[in-house]
């Protein structure tokens, strides 16, 4: 493991819209200095560096990984690109942030792990919504027993018309792994799984589909990259699943780039105990008064220093914090996306080792 240290020098891979992210993050920190960018469209990287102040740009990324004097880098790269690059990453002697999902399946996630523990250096998935104030709280009036036992969560994160621009990396299996599951779906598993404070799975049942993005309907703006106007639009763009956890609790979970919904954009989380209820956003404790049930609004607060994900990747490498996402907790959530898939593909229930 790098000796310890006071400030860390940062390579990014990749600036599209979540690379620009990174950087703006981690330029947030005043021990976090963004060196170096990787990034293939020379026009995009140019405008990156020029703007942020980045010293260095290259277009292959290899190049960083042979440099002594960066300590971490940041994967902002197509789904299919963050297990090979992560493990190549770590095999350099690199701190490794990646955002989700952690892989495309959980046998390439696992070894981002093992390789990170037999180097001794530092792993984290870009989990972000548990950061949230109003998730923190849930999680403290869950874990003081205001809800009672908890046995059962439902989770969403549903858009109209979200789809990231079709033609794109997002809508094509062989670069994204997956659809709305992989892009927004994970998020509210990981927060519902949070919330819960467990993520083992025992097993799983889920459908998948793909409806109104091979339509050319549905189409959202994110990203920055570029678009092939005839590659086959073939991830899914709505997906539902029932995720029997190890204790025999329960998560419903609801995932949609695009569907006929009343609200455009609806991301939310429910978790369900014997004296009460809590759901977010905004957080409100649901329980029986004495007159009929009282919906509270709860102010939120974090216990978390700095609620920025790159922000708390640098205070664990400083010692200062811990670790919130943990790789043992974002293998799980690979696992799990992988049976909802299976299951889709099966039409049968998904037993998890």
């Amino acid at each position: 493991m790098p000796k310890k240290k006071s400030s860390f020098n940062i390579a990014v891979i990749g600036a599209g819209a979540i690379g620009i992210d990174h950087i703006r993050s981690f330029q947030t920190h005043p021990a976090a200095h963004v060196v170096a960018l990787a990034e293939v469209s020379p026009e995009r990287g140019q405008e990156a560096v020029d703007t942020y102040g980045i010293p260095t740009l290259v277009t292959d990324y290899q190049e960083l990984l042979k440099r002594d004097d960066i300590d971490v880098v940041s994967i902002a790269l197509p789904n299919f690109l963050h297990a090979s690059v992560g493990l190549e990453a770590l095999k350099a002697g690199k701190h490794l942030m990646v955002d989700k999902p952690m892989a495309t399946n959980a046998r390439d996630a696992a070894k981002l792990i093992t390789e990170a523990k037999k180097r001794r250096l530092k792993l984290m998935v870009g989990q972000n919504m548990r950061f949230s104030p109003e998730v923190q709280t849930a999680r403290k009036l869950i874990t003081d027993g205001k809800l009672g036992d908890v046995y059962h969560a439902k989770t969403a994160w549903t858009r109209r018309s979200g789809i990231p621009r079709i033609g794109s990396w997002f809508t094509q299996k062989q670069f994204a792994g997956g659809g709305c599951t992989y892009d927004i779906g994970v998020h509210a598993l990981d927060r519902a799984l949070f919330l819960m404070g467990e993520f083992d799975a025992a097993a799983v049942s889920g459908q998948t589909y793909s409806q109104l993005g091979p339509r050319g309907r549905g189409e959202g703006n994110w990203g920055k990259g570029e678009i092939d106007k005839k590659a086959k639009f073939d991830v899914d763009d709505l997906s539902v699943a029932l995720i029997k956890l190890k204790s025999g609790r329960t998560v419903l979970l609801e995932a949609s780039w695009a569907a006929h919904l009343p609200q455009h954009d609806f991301f939310t989380s429910q978790v369900f105990g014997t004296d009460a209820g809590v759901m977010l956003n905004p957080l409100r404790l649901i329980r029986p008064g004495k007159q009929g049930y009282i919906t509270e609004e709860i102010a939120a607060t974090t216990p978390l220093a700095n609620e920025n994900r790159m922000v708390h990747f640098i205070d664990t490498l400083l010692g200062k914090a811990e670790p919130y996402v943990k790789p043992a907790e974002s293998l799980a959530v690979q696992k799990i996306l992988d049976a909802i898939y299976k299951s889709a593909a099966t039409g049968r229930e998904v037993r998890i080792k």
